[in-house]
C-alpha cells in the first residue's frame, strides 16, 4: 500500500486517496456498481472539507450511511469520538474493520459497522446518533434522509453529499421551479441550507453529475393535531399533478372540490394556489382542516 495522496494526522488516523482507494478495491475484487449508486471519494481534502462544513464537534457520535471504502469514515475519526457506519454490501461491511485497522488502527474501536440496508433501520446500536454525515447513494438520497430523520429522533444536525439536481430541491423555498416533495418533507423535521457542490473528479468511478452538499439543523415540526403520514398524504396529493389548483388536486381526500374548498378557507389558504407556493405550515393547516 503506497503513501501517496494519504495525509498523516495526530490523532494516527491516515486518510484514503486515490491510490489507496484503488488498491483497497483491486484486494477486494470489488467492480463499484451503479445499481446502489457506489461513487467512491478518493480526494482526502474533499472528505476533510465535509466533516468541516458538517460542524461535528469532539463529543459527536456521528451516523454514517454507504461508507464504502472507508474514506469519510477516516476523515469522521479525526475529529469525533465514535461513527456508526450503516453499509448494505456484503463485501464492503466485512472489510471497513479491517480497513481501519490499517488506517486508523488507535481507533478501530470507536467505528461499529451495520450490516443493513439503511432504508429499513429502525433503531441503530450503540450510544444514540446525534449528527448524521454521509455521501448518500444518489439513487436513494432522499428516501434515506427522510427514513432516518423520521426513524432517529437524537439526530440534531448533519450534513449530506447528494446529487446536485437533488440538493436544490431538498433546499428550495416555496414559489420555487424546483420546490417540491422533497422540500416539502425535509422542512418537517429539519432547516436544510445549502453547503456548496462537489466535482465529478474527486470519485471513483466518476459520476455523470456534480454533487452537493445540504446542511441541516433538527427543528420541531409544525404544531398539529394530525400525524406527520397525514400531512405527508396532502403534501402527496398537491405535488402529483403540479399544475393542478389546490381544489382540484386534493378532492380525492375530501370527497369532492367542495369540501376541499371549505377546507381550505378554514386553513387560511386559497383555493386557487398550487402545492408550490406553501409552505411546511400550510401543508399542516390543510391536513388539520381535512380531518373529520
Amino acid at each position: 500500500m503506497t503513501d501517496e495522496a494519504q495525509r498523516a494526522d495526530r490523532s494516527g488516523v491516515r486518510l484514503l486517496g486515490a491510490s489507496a482507494v484503488r488498491e483497497l478495491a483491486a484486494e477486494l475484487d470489488l467492480r463499484p456498481t451503479k445499481q446502489r449508486g457506489q461513487n467512491f471519494v478518493v480526494d482526502a481534502n474533499t472528505v476533510r472539507r465535509i466533516v468541516r462544513t458538517a460542524e461535528v464537534k469532539a463529543d459527536d457520535v456521528v451516523l454514517e450511511v454507504g461508507p464504502g471504502l472507508g474514506s469519510l469514515t477516516l476523515a469522521l475519526l479525526e475529529r469525533v469520538r465514535r461513527v456508526t457506519a450503516i453499509e448494505v454490501d456484503d463485501t464492503l461491511a466485512a472489510a471497513l474493520p479491517e480497513t481501519l485497522s490499517r488506517f486508523a488502527p488507535e481507533r478501530v474501536g470507536d467505528v461499529e459497522v451495520v450490516h443493513a440496508d439503511a432504508m429499513r433501520v429502525a433503531e441503530i446500536p450503540g450510544p444514540a446518533p446525534t449528527a448524521l454525515v454521509a455521501n448518500l447513494p444518489y439513487n436513494v438520497a432522499v428516501p434515506v434522509l427522510l427514513h432516518l430523520l423520521g426513524t432517529i429522533d437524537s439526530l440534531r444536525h448533519g450534513l449530506v453529499m447528494v446529487q446536485a439536481e437533488v440538493a436544490d430541491r431538498l433546499v428550495a423555498a416555496p414559489g420555487s421551479r424546483v420546490y417540491g416533495v422533497p422540500s416539502v418533507k425535509t422542512a418537517w423535521y429539519a432547516e436544510a441550507r445549502s453547503a456548496g457542490r462537489v466535482g465529478r473528479q474527486v470519485f471513483w468511478p466518476p459520476p455523470r453529475v456534480e454533487s452537493g452538499l445540504v446542511s441541516w439543523t433538527r427543528r420541531e415540526p409544525p404544531s398539529t393535531r394530525v400525524g406527520r403520514d397525514r400531512v405527508f398524504e396532502v403534501v402527496d396529493a398537491a405535488f402529483a399533478q403540479r399544475r393542478k389548483m389546490l381544489r382540484s388536486a386534493l378532492a380525492p381526500l375530501a370527497g369532492g372540490p367542495a369540501a376541499v374548498e371549505a377546507a381550505l378557507r378554514s386553513a387560511d389558504v386559497a383555493p386557487t394556489v398550487r402545492g408550490e407556493q406553501l409552505d411546511v405550515a400550510a401543508f399542516a393547516r390543510i391536513a388539520e382542516a381535512l380531518a373529520p
